[in-house]
This record gives C-alpha cells, sequence and structure tokens, in this order.
C-alpha cells in the first residue's frame, strides 16, 4: 500500500512514478518520472534505513532481480526513492513497510545526508536508524532474501567479495562507520 500523496501509482508501472528533480543544493526544481530521471541522470532523493536488532546485527537485504538498479545485491535494509511532494522521513517510513513490512517504528533516528555522486545513482540520500527484532514480512517485487549480520562479519564480507553489495551501500556503510567513530 503506497501511504504516501504522490500523484503515481507505483505498483501500476514503476516507470511513471513522479520524483522531485532537484539542484546541487536539494531545491525542487522539476518534476519527471523516474525513468526519465535515471536516464538523464539527474539529482533526485533517497533514503536508505539501517534496521539494527538488540544483538547489534543489521539487517540486509537482497534485492530481487527484476529490480532496474542493483539486481541481485545485497543493500540496506531498506531504500528507496523519495517520491514527488514526500518528505524523507515520510518516504523511509513507507519504504520501510512497503519493502520489509515493518509498519510501527517507533524511533527513526536520521544520522547523515549525503549529497548526489556516482556512488548513490545521482541521489540526495538521508541515512535512518532504527531498532527492531522482526520478523519481516518481505516484499517478493523488491527483495529476494534478507538476513541478520553480525558487523564484523558485514565487513570482512565487504572486504571479500565488494560486488555483491550495491554500491550506495557499501558507500553508506563506510561512511555510517566513520560517523561514529570519531
Amino acid at each position: 500500500a503506497n501511504c504516501s500523496s504522490s500523484p503515481t501509482d507505483a505498483s501500476a508501472d514503476p516507470t511513471k512514478e513522479l520524483f522531485d528533480v532537484v539542484d546541487a543544493a536539494d531545491r525542487v526544481i522539476d518534476i519527471r518520472t523516474r525513468e526519465d530521471v535515471h536516464r538523464e541522470k539527474l539529482y533526485h532523493r533517497a533514503i536508505h534505513v539501517f534496521v539494527f536488532n538488540q544483538a547489534g546485527e543489521l539487517f540486509l537485504q537482497r534485492r530481487s532481480l527484476t529490480k532496474d538498479t542493483a539486481p541481485g545485491k545485497w543493500v540496506s535494509s531498506c531504500s528507496g526513492h523519495v517520491d514527488s511532494g514526500e518528505n524523507y522521513e515520510i518516504a523511509a517510513h513507507r519504504e520501510l513497510s512497503e519493502e520489509i513490512g515493518l509498519k510501527e517504528v517507533s524511533e527513526l533516528e536520521p544520522i547523515f545526508k549525503v549529497s548526489p555522486r556516482p556512488e548513490t545513482g545521482n541521489e540526495f540520500v538521508w541515512l535512518y536508524r532504527c531498532n527492531s527484532e522482526g520478523p519481516f514480512e518481505l516484499d517478493p517485487s523488491e527483495v529476494m532474501a534478507g538476513r541478520w549480520i553480525q558487523l564484523k562479519v558485514l565487513d570482512d564480507w565487504i572486504a571479500k567479495n565488494p560486488r555483491e553489495f550495491s554500491w550506495s551501500f557499501t558507500y553508506l556503510w563506510a561512511n555510517y562507520k566513520e560517523h561514529f567513530q570519531r
């Protein structure tokens, strides 16, 4: 269920989703389809959420093979575009519900925002984190698998097989670790 105020029904045709095109200061300058934004490499907005359990493990999802970007790659617990007219936090709650079935998040903590770059696919990204024990209901059109992972095991896995992860995830994970090691 799409509970955003988006004027599109993404479930009907994802290429017709409408995104706000933004300038280098993250100000809305246009509204275009997902297809146009990606083809023309326009700046737009996205969110990523890291979900941790009480044991301190991170939940990872493996993207469906039908996804247009990073199919079959391991990524953040949840990620997605900010629809036109939405704000980052609303998009984060919507994506948590849609992708992994996490509907009640008491504390969604904003961690940091990154500017558009190749690693993020020209997206401004707000990274959030929250805590949950699951269990999750994975949307099979979005997610082919999910797993909890200890952070040391994750770091070793990334070091050995970085191509099993999306570029955006490894970029955000490295920045997240740096952010908390200050």
